[in-house]
């Protein structure tokens, strides 16, 4: 950046793109969806809403770039090798719920089992070639995303108790869905304005661009030899907001929903959006942050609640928190069954193996507290009231 500032004002729009283009080699084609619209308003949110201070201007100016070049290059490669969007998949497995309702622990003993194909986080933080980069050797990929890593946890090791970072493990779609500039960003800062545009927009662009994703995700596991899977195995918080395009784009789908009292959830879920809040903006408000997320869990949770009561039951399974935790290959049965598949002997004992080394009390504790974030539980539970008479045992 020759040492100026980063500013996010909307005329510079026209200044990343053009970044992102050269830094790709010349290639123009960013694919569809509104990337410039999304990118107009989400500049000026941060420009006036954010307080970013200087590392985390830097920052998000960067991931930005990254993610309009990765976007370049995808578009790239689906026009030299028409094969990748040929690439089926319909049927994912999904796990969604609250943020701390066990979600990673099951995706993760899922993952174990080859039939499932996932994205590990160096995929969902690199899913394009670098450049001179073969699609068969992705080691560049995967060693700048474990220094990533190295350094998050380096200079937030709380994040751990939070969310267990690991560059070769299976992780969200988040980061992938992301490149839709139609995604969460009030994850990383206070964007408000952002978000309320948002949610007036149809989102089915994120979902079309996520199946593209996974696609060219897809064809490269195969360039690099990895064996076909029966289907994939996706996991993000993030479709409670917008359940219904994910069927609509995956008309196969099928659900996992992940259930804990939200009482235990909000907080937590609090705790970590203020932790990532603070890498990008100087003394960032916890409870702005804590009334901004319950504002929009609750309502996300109702909105899953009326999609799935609206289809077919067999779309769905429940899974308590407490069954994942004090007996998750019980849970992982009730999977394969709901999935269709067999649970066989090698994969009962892979997963055997890596709960042993990976269970949830292998982490440290995640110390929190209501207040900070200007929450209580008489509120929580007035919020959630449907939900809880619902999923939650009280």
């Amino acid at each position: 950046m020759n040492g100026n500032p980063v500013t996010f004002l909307p005329a510079d729009v026209d200044r990343v793109l053009a970044r992102a283009s050269e830094r790709a080699g010349g290639l123009d084609d960013f694919g569809d969806g509104p990337v410039r619209e999304a990118l107009t308003v989400l500049f000026a949110s941060l420009t006036n809403e954010a307080n970013l201070n200087a590392q985390g201007a830097a920052m998000l100016d960067e991931k930005i770039v990254a993610q309009l070049v990765n976007r370049l290059v995808i578009e790239d490669y689906c026009r030299r090798y028409p094969e990748i969007k040929a690439q089926t998949i319909d049927d994912p497995l999904v796990i969604v719920g609250l943020p701390r309702t066990g979600t990673t622990l099951l995706q993760r003993t899922l993952a174990v089992d080859p039939r499932f194909h996932s994205a590990a986080w160096w995929e969902t933080r690199y899913p394009a070639p670098l450049p001179d980069e073969a699609v068969t050797d992705p080691a560049r990929r995967i060693g700048l995303a474990r220094g990533e890593v190295e350094t998050m946890v380096r200079f937030i090791p709380q994040i751990l108790a939070i969310h267990p970072l690991d560059a070769m493990l299976a992780d969200e779609e988040f980061m992938l869905m992301e490149h839709s500039f139609m995604c969460a960003m009030d994850s990383y800062v206070n964007v408000p304005s952002y978000t309320a545009w948002l949610d007036r927009q149809d989102q089915t662009p994120v979902y079309q661009y996520l199946k593209t994703m996974l696609q060219f995700l897809q064809w490269q596991k195969r360039q690099r030899g990895v064996a076909p899977a029966q289907r994939w195995l996706l996991k993000t918080p993030q479709h409670l907001h917008t359940l219904e395009l994910l069927f609509r784009v995956f008309p196969k789908a099928k659900v996992v929903l992940t259930h804990r009292d939200p009482v235990k959830t909000i907080p937590s879920m609090a705790s970590m959006a203020h932790t990532l809040w603070q890498m990008y903006a100087d003394a960032p408000d916890a409870r702005e942050v804590g009334a901004q997320w319950n504002t929009r869990m609750a309502r996300a949770i109702h909105h899953a609640m009326d999609v799935r009561a609206a289809m077919p039951a067999d779309r769905f399974l429940d899974v308590r928190f407490e069954d994942t935790v004090s007996n998750p290959l019980g849970v992982v049965e009730a999977i394969y069954r709901f999935a269709g598949m067999t649970l066989d002997d090698a994969a009962r004992t892979a997963m055997q193996s890596w709960l042993a080394g990976n269970g949830r009390e292998k982490r440290a504790s995640h110390d929190y507290r209501l207040e900070q974030y200007g929450l209580s539980e008489a509120q929580l539970t007035r919020d959630y009231a449907a939900y809880r008479a619902r999923h939650v045992a009280v």
